[in-house]
């Protein structure tokens, strides 16, 4: 037989846990004031009987003084009932007190002698833990008792006892219907607000990244709401930055594509001969190709966490020498000077050594590009209170201050001057900024006093 699995969802949940504590609530409080109440009433039934039991005192003993004795009232109850209402036996003029037999006080009375034998009215008056003593000239005659109250007998009695009861269950409904509907208003609350994150959520699972949920108030939800913000923001940054980083990449490979095969086609179609000088020409396209292919994969494993790097003590100020020594003939014949202002001791730092090296290549070579002939460009490295520091800074052309942060965005060139005619790939600084972040470092761009850009890295010390 198969089972029926009833779902609540989470408003579902919320009203019943929000109806089943003020419901608890309810019942124990009512329950608590019931039997208050009940215990309560039974102990005012009792001491009304005790002040009935004190007003008819003294004439039980006039009666013992006026008949030295209690025989006489042994098996007459008329005498017993017309004693224990005086303001009948004696013609009492006037109003008739309050002293009634409504409460069912008289009936549980009894009387009995000094043995404690029973002389007149309720036999169980035996029952009373501190019956009255029947005192005469200092002596005690007799005892007064009374059946104690436990439970409500008396129709006035009872009938009050009802009311009360029945106003209870009509509070107690009353209250209950007010937590019904509150438990309803705060759960239909919360299901309009997950509602409107559910809605949202699917938005955005279906593409749309401009999806935002307005705040409303300042709980738990609305701070849920504010991670799903900036969630769904960061989402939005990244498909943008996809979308430009596809075009950008399209725009990088049709470039040196067109030139392939427009130099194809010129020797297929006879217009250039199929000699030394442009399978050169055509070699070059496709090393060039191959180097933004290269650099497009640097790029996304840098970005990714997945490129590896082994981190080992070294010195920074060797690694420079020997990076410089192999680019003076390159800087030479493209007629830059290039200057040096390295330390005579070691910098040492913690670092893949081929990164590094990876790094120092871009930023020379950035340099090596951009720089007008009859330029300069210098390299410094020193230590500083923040770690090592390197310096790589160059002649004319510059870069706008407001346009330096951006040199480390892939694919990014200052139009006026260091663009893509020059043959960069754009993914070199941008390699380096990653590379040098994965080392605990720090990059930045400036403008230099000499004309050009500054390029300045801090490398922490080895710990």
């Amino acid at each position: 037989m198969a089972k029926i699995r009833l779902k609540f969802g989470l408003t579902a949940k919320t009203f019943l846990a929000i109806f089943t504590a003020c419901l608890l609530v309810l019942a124990v409080n009512g329950i608590a004031s019931r039997v208050a109440f009940q215990t309560g009433f039974l102990d005012y039934l009792n001491d009304q009987g005790d002040l009935r039991m004190q007003r008819v005192m003294p004439h039980l003993q006039r009666e013992y003084s006026a008949h030295g004795g209690w025989e006489h009232l042994r098996g007459d109850s008329d005498r017993w009932a017309r004693l224990l209402r005086p303001d009948l036996a004696h013609g009492h003029e006037g109003p008739v007190p309050p002293l009634s037999d409504q409460t069912g006080v008289p009936s549980r009375l009894g009387l009995f002698d000094a043995q404690h034998r029973f002389v007149a009215g309720n036999p169980d008056a035996t029952s009373d833990d501190e019956p009255h003593a029947v005192q005469v000239d200092g002596h005690t005659v007799g005892w007064l008792g009374m059946v104690p109250f436990q439970t409500v007998i008396a129709t006035n009695d009872l009938n009050f006892y009802n009311t009360q009861m029945r106003a209870w269950w009509v509070i107690g409904i009353a209250l209950l219907l007010v937590t019904v509907l509150l438990a309803w208003l705060v759960s239909r609350a919360l299901r309009q607000r997950l509602a409107k994150l559910a809605a949202a959520t699917h938005r955005l699972a279906a593409g749309d990244y401009a999806t935002r949920i307005e705040r409303t108030s300042d709980d738990e939800l609305d701070a849920l709401v504010n991670d799903f913000n900036r969630m769904a923001q960061a989402l939005d940054d990244t498909e943008r930055n996809r979308r430009a980083f596809i075009a950008d990449i399209s725009h990088e490979l049709r470039t040196p594509l067109a030139v392939v095969r427009a130099e194809l086609e010129a020797i297929e179609d006879g217009i250039r001969p199929l000699d030394r000088a442009n399978l050169g020409a055509l070699q070059g396209e496709i090393r060039q190709l191959g180097k933004l292919i290269d650099d497009l994969h640097d790029l996304s494993m840098t970005q990714s966490g997945g490129l590896a790097y082994r981190f080992a003590p070294l010195d920074l100020a060797a690694l420079l020498r020997s990076e410089l020594n192999g680019m003076r003939v390159r800087f030479s014949t493209a007629g830059l000077a290039l200057e040096e202002d390295l330390p005579a001791t070691p910098l040492q730092v913690s670092g893949d050594e081929r990164r590094l090296q990876q790094v120092l290549a871009n930023l020379l070579e950035n340099a090596l590009r951009y720089t007008h002939a009859g330029g300069r460009v210098r390299v410094q490295a020193a230590r500083v209170p923040a770690g090592v520091q390197l310096i790589v800074e160059d002649t004319a052309p510059g870069v706008p201050a407001d346009k330096c942060a951006l040199l480390f965005e892939r694919f990014y060139r200052v139009e006026s001057s260091r663009n893509r005619a020059s043959g960069g790939s754009g993914l070199g600084l941008a390699i380096s900024h990653n590379i040098v972040l994965a080392h605990h470092g720090l990059i930045h761009a400036e403008p230099s006093p000499l004309g050009g850009l500054r390029v300045v890295i801090t490398l922490p010390e080895p710990a």
